[in-house]
């Protein structure tokens, strides 16, 4: 079931542990998960390492967490990306 609220700006970032904003392809990580959040793509191709990545809005619309550590999860707590603000949405 979809969670009917919009998904939270915050909760766009990956959570640091999943992806630490100083590894060496977090930019164009996350410049990939966002063209595929615009696009309305469920995912996105990993510039780093060639895999198949969801976005924080296809968990979101899932619903709930999945429990599977997943990058992008919206659900989880903690520290998402760096201190600063999110990326600009566009």
């Amino acid at each position: 079931m979809s969670d009917p609220r919009p998904l939270p700006r915050d909760r766009r970032l990956p959570l640091v542990d999943r992806l630490s904003p100083r590894h060496a392809g977090y930019a164009g990580i996350l410049a990939a998960h966002e063209a595929a959040m615009r696009s309305g793509a469920p995912g996105y191709v990993d510039p780093a390492s060639g895999f198949f990545v969801f976005t924080a809005l296809e968990h979101w619309e899932r619903g709930a967490c999945c429990g599977s550590d997943c990058r992008h999860c919206p659900y989880e707590e903690g520290p998402r990306g760096p201190r600063a603000s999110p990326p600009p949405h566009g």
